[in-house]
């Protein structure tokens, strides 16, 4: 019976390749119904591409065979070409998912070098190269800085604000530098030091530039003005809200992991791991009730609680059992020596912690840093718009949307988050599997 059922589905499923390939993919008609206006039409492009990859794939097993014969002539011995066929098939598959990932990203950044903003236009170029005029290529006839240019129109920096900018770009040039020399020399342990040291004096430098910024610097009349305006406040914003997520994850996460005799610790944990099932918009009402009847609407402060109340789950999670992988033993000793339990706290675990905050902190700011949700919710005048709620006001209107300024100011918002992935990203890794081996 079962073998009666096997070829039973096994004769459907072919008869539904053939049924498909004979009215889809070898009919022309039915390509022609399904083509948008402006685009390129190309019969059995699909078959076209195919034979490419089919192409690229031969190729690397001709060279797969005669690399494999000269090093075997040359060594004398025998080995098979096919793990180094694997090795380049598997390669060229990740090659082409990469391309696939970083497409959309490649069109955002084209489009914001375009001033006629056409992201949109169903105007075809009429290049002759089929990949320009499918558009799959960004066509740019005229690129320009005219959408970057329009983002800082009418900004005035202090001569110390100034000075800031200068210090945060040497650092990294800096970083760059030693990122470089990391690749090209041997590793030494002043690499990891001093660019550790010119990150910290980078995000000290921006975050100080950020913090003396005023709204009367911004003297553009256009919205697109204000950008580096939403950029300070997303600074102010994710960065407080950082610190204060370390504070609370801070002691929270050490009552949990050294006082396990207090009343309700456990059911306190179940809480914790509960709340986190839910999303976190499911909480906008009653956030917006409460800023409301505090009077904390269109604030830094109002946005700044509801996002760290947000961290205090997952983050007190994360540092209890980053204190649950230390040993105890560094306290009970410090106590017997005249410390503390406070001492033993401020001097013993928070510079043995220093990584896990890090990573809390990170985590925050990346995580409030492109928020939209809430944000547009709580802020609603255009001086405290954060990043997130500024690109919005580029895209509403159907006939007014700004795509040009829409990519720059992407591209723009981007790098800061690109930087910090750059520069911490040990930190990252290291922080996501902290506390996985107890003792």
């Amino acid at each position: 019976m079962r073998k009666v059922l096997g070829f039973l589905f096994t004769g459907l499923a072919l008869y539904g390749v053939y049924w498909f390939a004979a009215n889809r993919l070898f009919d022309e008609g039915s390509y022609r119904k399904q083509v948008a206006f402006g685009s390129v039409f190309v019969p059995f492009g699909w078959a076209y591409a195919l034979l490419g990859l089919l192409g690229l794939v031969a190729l690397i097993l001709l060279y797969s065979l005669l690399y494999t014969a000269l090093v075997n002539r040359l060594q004398g011995r025998r080995r098979s070409p096919w793990p180094l066929f694997q090795e380049g098939v598997t390669h060229l598959f990740l090659w082409v998912l990469i391309l696939l990932v970083y497409y959309p990203v490649v069109q955002v950044v084209a489009a914001s070098f375009d001033p006629t903003n056409n992201l949109f236009s169903f105007r075809r170029p009429d290049t002759g190269f089929l990949l320009l005029d499918a558009k799959v290529i960004p066509y740019l006839p005229n690129p320009s800085l005219e959408n970057y240019a329009a983002l800082v129109e009418g900004v005035v920096l202090y001569p110390y604000q100034g000075a800031l900018l200068l210090l945060a770009a040497l650092a990294l040039l800096g970083v760059g530098g030693i990122g470089l020399l990391r690749r090209l020399l041997a590793q030494g342990e002043w690499m990891g030091l001093w660019q550790g040291r010119l990150l910290f004096l980078m995000a000290l430098s921006v975050f100080a530039l950020a913090l003396s910024l005023s709204p009367r610097q911004f003297t553009g009349q256009g919205t697109e003005a204000k950008f580096l305006l939403w950029v300070r406040n997303t600074f102010l914003i994710s960065g407080l809200t950082g610190l204060l997520a370390v504070l609370l994850t801070a002691t929270a996460g050490y009552a949990f992991a050294r006082f396990r005799h207090l009343p309700g610790r456990y059911p306190m944990l179940l809480f914790f791991i509960f709340v986190q099932m839910f999303p976190g918009f499911l909480a906008l009402v009653a956030i917006y009730y409460l800023l409301s009847r505090l009077d904390l609407l269109n604030t830094f402060t109002g946005l700044v609680l509801a996002y760290s109340g947000g961290i205090i789950s997952f983050g007190t999670w994360v540092y209890k059992g980053y204190l649950e992988s230390i040993s105890p033993s560094l306290e009970e000793a410090a106590m017997v020596d005249g410390a503390t339990r406070w001492q033993v706290f401020t001097r013993i675990l928070l510079p043995l912690s220093a990584p896990m905050f890090v990573f809390i902190f990170l985590l925050q700011f990346v995580g409030t840093y492109s928020e939209f949700v809430l944000a547009n919710l709580v802020l609603t005048g255009v001086e405290t718009w954060n990043v997130g709620v500024g690109l919005r006001s580029f895209t509403t209107g159907q006939f007014q949307t700004k795509w040009g300024v829409f990519a720059a100011a992407s591209v723009l918002g981007s790098l800061p988050i690109l930087f910090l992935f750059y520069g911490f990203q040990q930190y990252f890794v290291s922080g996501y599997t902290a506390g996985a081996v107890k003792e």
